[in-house]
């Protein structure tokens, strides 16, 4: 659209110049051109060609100035077209730029993407690790706990010997008979309620444990008092 307007331009310069000059050549054909009879005039002769003269340069002037306006027109244009190169160049290479750092920006984004998956996975496969072998100490601590808790009957029940009372009797005997604990199908939830259960259930039998010390430390003071009370002798009166 601009070079067909610059183009357009050029042209009615060029078209009104050369109007403007047939003109003035026609006015001067038609009103400057001596008469045949004042052809052998000197004086005549000499002012026509003064006349024609002035209009050759004008000529000229003219024709210095419409070559001063192409060539100003043209190199308008020339700087045009530069600065229409320019900004093109310029766009080109701010797109590049932009599609190089948008590339940037999605590689390291699929960088960061990729980096979290890895932590992911690996956070995972450490508490999975980590879980499955709380899960199996849990299962031998159990397991032990119930071992120990029918050897510590078997052997309470071997001191008591024939003092035992029918319910000991029968604990003895349910104690022989007990199997090991079967947990290995019980998921966490059941695994943490049946480690409550015996830990309860130890916690009674050392409270028992304990009271039964100290009643046995209480009976051996008392003997022992009794015993130092009988060795001193009666005052004599």
């Amino acid at each position: 659209m601009a070079k067909t307007k610059s183009l357009f331009t050029c042209l009615f310069v060029c078209l009104y110049s050369l109007n403007v000059c047939s003109k003035r050549s026609k006015r001067f054909r038609i009103s400057e051109v001596p008469c045949p009879t004042a052809i052998n005039d000197p004086k005549v002769t000499e002012q026509f060609e003064i006349k024609q003269d002035i209009q050759k340069k004008r000529q000229n002037k003219d024709l210095i100035e419409l070559q001063a306006l192409i060539d100003s027109h043209f190199e308008a244009r020339r700087k045009e077209e530069e600065e229409l190169v320019a900004l093109k160049e310029r766009i080109e290479k701010r797109r590049a730029e932009r599609a190089e750092q948008q590339r940037i920006r999605a590689e390291k984004e699929k960088e960061r993407q990729a980096r979290l998956a890895e932590e992911k996975a690996r956070r995972e496969e450490e508490d999975a690790k980590r879980k499955a072998e709380d899960d199996l100490k849990k299962k031998k601590a159990l397991s032990s706990m119930g071992a120990s808790y029918s050897s510590y009957l078997a052997k309470a029940d071997q001191k008591r010997g024939k003092k035992q009372t029918a319910r000991e009797t029968k604990k003895k005997v349910l104690a022989e008979r007990r199997k090991p604990l079967n947990i290995d199908h019980l998921n966490e939830d059941k695994l943490r309620d049946k480690a409550k259960e015996l830990w309860d259930w130890l916690y009674q039998l050392q409270t028992e444990k304990y009271d039964f010390t100290e009643q046995i430390k209480r009976k051996k003071y008392e003997v022992s008092g009794k015993a130092i009370f009988l060795m001193i002798p009666a005052p004599k009166y």
